[in-house]
C-alpha cells in the first residue's frame, strides 16, 4: 500500500490571522461569514483558515468582495 506523505495544511486560528492583517479577530470573523475567508470548523465548534488562502489574500491573490458593489 502507498503512504501517505501528504501532509495536512497548516490551519491558523482567528487571532494569527487578525495579526497578519494588523485588524482585531471579530474582523476576520466578519470576512469570513462575508465570504472573503473560508472557514473550517473544529469539532468543538471554533474557526480556522487555511494558511495557503490567508496568504494568498495578504499578498492580494483573491480579489475580496467590496460592500456596496
Amino acid at each position: 500500500m502507498p503512504s501517505r506523505t501528504h501532509e495536512p495544511e497548516p490551519l491558523l486560528t482567528p487571532a494569527e490571522v487578525a495579526s497578519m492583517f494588523r485588524v482585531d479577530p471579530k474582523t476576520v470573523t466578519r470576512w469570513a461569514k462575508a465570504g472573503k475567508l473560508s472557514a473550517i470548523r473544529t469539532l468543538g465548534g471554533h474557526r480556522r483558515y487555511r494558511e495557503s488562502e490567508v496568504r494568498a489574500l495578504l499578498q492580494g491573490q483573491i480579489p475580496t468582495q467590496r460592500q456596496g458593489d
